[in-house]
């Protein structure tokens, strides 16, 4: 009876050993990523299908192209009554300056100076004042978060403020030279001087904004650019004292004005404007890298 009786025990645990399911005791069965199966604690097949691969990193003219669409929705949006602002103040100064200046070499300087001015009031002023407000509201916190590279957001920023210049800036150079008797010959010029004087500008403005300590600052500085944009481009380069003379050979916005102001000449010197436009890239390239750097800078603080 004994020897019956743990018989029949084993038997009772056999019989309820065999209904528990496998992976009960075992855990669940799992796919490895070439299709064999294993269990969590399986070391050797969690080793064969090694670590799960990473998102591709994302590139910089897709990014770039992503940033640049969302800031110009943003400022189409956002910045049209401040566009309407930048040229009328472009057109209003020719009208006072009609005044004092007849033609000649002058008058060519001053619509040249005033069509560069409205993409100086865009993309120096108002991206210094962005950038200032974008670091002092941590939204470079979400940009940091986003696979997206430094050079892509200042890029794109850049690009999308100098591209909603356009407009204002090709009516503010019609306008001026029907103003002034200048021909309208040679206004193609503008296809080649907004994007580069907008590169050069919107870098130096972006450059002002992420190196500002504070937001305020970051405005003011905007304010002061736009003025010496003004200032050294409206008015005619030999009125200025020396000193001055000096500072507007600095503003990367001259070299743009100056290949603008020679098109309006009846026979213009294309080498002299080519070079012209070349510095202006060089200017261009070089803000935009302070610009990235800066950016980088801001970012990581």
């Amino acid at each position: 009876m004994r020897v019956r009786g743990r018989a029949g025990i084993e038997q009772e645990q056999r019989q309820v050993t065999s209904i528990v399911p496998g992976h009960a005791v075992t855990g669940p069965v799992r796919a490895t990523a070439d299709g064999r199966t294993g269990t969590p604690g399986d070391a050797t097949a969690e080793e064969e299908a090694g670590p799960a691969p990473l998102a591709p990193r994302a590139r910089v003219f897709p990014s770039l192209a992503a940033v640049y669409r969302a800031q110009l929705s943003r400022a189409r949006v956002a910045r049209i009554p401040l566009l309407f602002v930048a040229t009328f103040q472009s057109v209003g100064i020719m009208v006072l300056m009609r005044g004092v200046v007849d033609g000649g070499s002058e008058a060519r300087a001053v619509v040249a100076g005033s069509s560069v001015l409205v993409v100086a009031f865009v993309a120096l002023n108002l991206l210094a004042q962005y950038f200032g407000q974008l670091r002092a509201g941590g939204g470079l916190d979400h940009y940091a978060t986003l696979p997206v590279p430094p050079a892509a957001v200042v890029l794109g920023s850049a690009g999308a403020y100098a591209s909603f210049t356009v407009p204002g800036t090709i009516v503010t150079a019609v306008a001026g030279s029907v103003l002034f008797g200048l021909p309208l010959t040679h206004l193609w010029v503008l296809v080649a001087v907004i994007p580069l004087s907008g590169a050069a500008l919107s870098g130096l403005g972006a450059a002002l904004g992420l190196l500002a300590p504070r937001q305020e600052l970051a405005t003011l500085l905007g304010q002061l650019g736009m003025s010496a944009a003004l200032l050294l481009g409206v008015l005619p380069a030999d009125r200025l004292p020396a000193p001055m003379g000096w500072a507007r050979d600095l503003l990367p916005s001259t070299y743009g004005v100056e290949a603008l102001s020679r098109s309006f000449d009846a026979h213009p010197d294309w080498a002299v404007v080519a070079l012209d436009l070349a510095v202006c890239a060089v200017v261009g390239v070089l803000s935009l890298a302070v610009a990235t750097w800066a950016y980088r800078r801001a970012a990581v603080r």
